[in-house]
């Protein structure tokens, strides 16, 4: 059996097209920022002192392409004793939808985080250099009736002692997928 006329050069497109979309991932998964790179800026971050109280963020949510699909408001309350802690998280979306998430955080022996949640995959996993904070876990987003396992990367930076600024990487498959951008504020 023959491969169908135009087979060459279709696979060549494919493969060009393939190229096109997955050299870029890949090559970002090599080039992308460590966290100790950030170990001797200041302000410091705790996480804990930062979200023990009332905080509020306003976020929006890019799809792959850049474009904004939603925008939204947090409002936080996070409670910490020693190194346990809770963040009961009440998203408020543009379009009147309401979510909440409630995170059970801990601050291991070596100074990194892990945290759980109802929607999250496993136990996420954080720890911090500096101003710098990473946070990486695998939400579970229904779309479209299916639950979807979608990885996130974000990354936190302290700019001063009320204003955190986070931008969250999402990737399914690999793949990129959207971010979030999020700032963070404290009264």
């Amino acid at each position: 059996m023959s491969p169908p006329p135009g087979w060459p050069g279709r696979r060549r497109a494919l493969g060009a097209a393939l190229s096109a979309v997955l050299a870029p991932g890949l090559l970002a998964g090599c080039a992308g920022p460590q966290l100790a790179d950030h170990a001797q800026q200041r302000p410091v971050l705790d996480l804990r002192r930062y979200f023990d109280g009332p905080v509020t963020a306003h976020g929006m949510l890019l799809d792959w392409r850049g474009q904004v699909t939603r925008r939204f408001v947090v409002r936080i309350d996070g409670r910490w004793q020693g190194d346990e802690g809770r963040l009961d998280e009440h998203f408020e979306f543009a379009d009147g939808e309401r979510q909440r998430r409630i995170w059970t955080l801990r601050r291991e022996a070596d100074g990194r985080y892990s945290g759980t949640a109802d929607d999250v995959v496993g136990i996420a996993r954080g720890e911090q250099a500096g101003p710098a904070f990473r946070w990486t876990y695998t939400l579970r987003i229904p779309v479209d009736g299916r639950d979807w396992d979608i990885q996130f990367d974000d990354w936190m930076f302290l700019i001063d002692e009320r204003t955190l600024l986070n931008k969250a990487t999402m990737r399914k498959f690999g793949l990129p997928v959207g971010e979030v951008l999020l700032s963070f504020s404290r009264p």
